[in-house]
């Protein structure tokens, strides 16, 4: 394989972004766009493996015994917002910054390590290896995305997880607690003010869940939040008294809490049931002794804890959550990446694990 110079490096991954934004690739629809990646690899000589619609591969001198990185980001998007007022799957270039569906979340950050990992593939000398895997389902925290292939992936030391962060060092990262909840009263008649009614019994374990406080903060992430999004009944006539009503609680959690904790706490100062949707979106922390952020430090680039939640909450290893573009435009209309974030992203890249060495 060919020694690429960096703008050699850059307009290839400037091209593969393009190609991917121009193909629909919603959460569990990803097929097209990892025969995109899978091809690239190809073209570039490199063996690629593939596992649903995850693409990974290693570096070309494999070296036993030597620790081992991932690079990981996903091809996944969200559907575009209803107020875009471009074509979300036309990739334009105006004024320096590409438009698209996915430029910014995640596909800047993705081609961004794919040219890091090009960069680092063909040398004999490398004192670690390398795993770069374009994964599925990341938006909707699918099981058909990075938890499908962890278990055919080596020992990994860590993990750089491509998102947007302005190429900042986000060593932490929210967990992420949905629950289901269930207020539950009597039917009645409206007129007569017979039953008991959920809405109300709802309305106050609400309240009081406006009212709570977690005693524990965490110096990067702040207090955990919990936040009451949506709430309905199975009602549909005016004159009844509903006997249950469903709300949703969005819950944010710090590394201080496990899931279970929040959960157990909740359950204790709200009189409806609470069933969660997963356990699995924790909380997660990378030392600031770790060879990764040691290497981001280095380079001059600030550690802070991220509110959003990604695939670094899956990764049973340290990880951190570094990439090209602004967290503030992800999943918002005529979404767009500047050329020069892009540039700079696979040059920082490619600067950090440098410092591996």
């Amino acid at each position: 394989m060919a020694n690429y110079t960096l703008e050699q490096l850059q307009e290839k991954a400037l091209a593969l972004l393009r190609q991917l934004i121009a193909t629909p690739s919603f959460s569990k629809e990803e097929e097209r766009t990892a025969s995109h990646i899978a091809r690239f690899f190809e073209a570039e000589g490199i063996p690629c493996y593939q596992e649903g619609y995850n693409v990974f591969a290693r570096n070309r001198h494999w070296n036993e015994g030597a620790p081992t990185y991932l690079l990981n980001s996903h091809h996944d998007t969200v559907k575009p917002a209803p107020s875009y007022t471009r074509n979300p799957f036309e990739a334009t270039i105006e004024d320096g910054k590409l438009y698209g569906l996915g430029s910014n979340d995640a596909g800047g950050p993705l081609v961004a390590l794919i040219a890091a990992f090009l960069y680092f593939y063909d040398r004999e000398d490398l004192p670690f290896n390398l795993i770069m895997a374009a994964t599925a389902e990341e938006e909707i925290s699918g099981r058909g995305g990075i938890e499908k292939i962890l278990p055919l992936l080596s020992d990994i030391d860590g993990a750089l997880v491509g998102e947007p962060t302005k190429m900042q060092l986000a060593v932490a990262e929210r967990g992420l607690l949905v629950i289901d909840a269930v207020a539950a009263g009597k039917a009645g008649h409206a007129a007569r003010n017979e039953g008991d009614n959920a809405i109300y019994r709802a309305l106050r374990d609400i309240m009081r869940l406006q009212q709570l406080t977690f005693e524990r903060v965490s110096p990067l992430l702040g207090p955990v939040t919990a936040q009451a999004t949506v709430i309905e009944t199975e009602n549909r006539a005016h004159n009844v008294v509903p006997a249950r009503c469903r709300f949703v609680i969005d819950v944010r959690v710090n590394e201080c809490y496990t899931l279970e904790e929040v959960l157990a706490l909740l359950r204790s100062e709200l009189s409806s049931a609470l069933t969660p949707r997963s356990l699995r979106l924790r909380s997660s922390v990378i030392g600031d002794d770790h060879p990764l952020v040691r290497a981001g430090r280095t380079l001059g680039r600030e550690a802070y804890g991220s509110p959003t939640t990604s695939d670094k909450a899956l990764l049973p290893f340290p990880a951190l959550k570094i990439g090209p573009g602004d967290s503030a435009r992800s999943h918002t209309a005529d979404e767009w990446i500047g050329i020069d974030e892009l540039n700079e992203g696979i040059r920082l890249y490619i600067e950090l694990l440098k410092q591996l060495e």
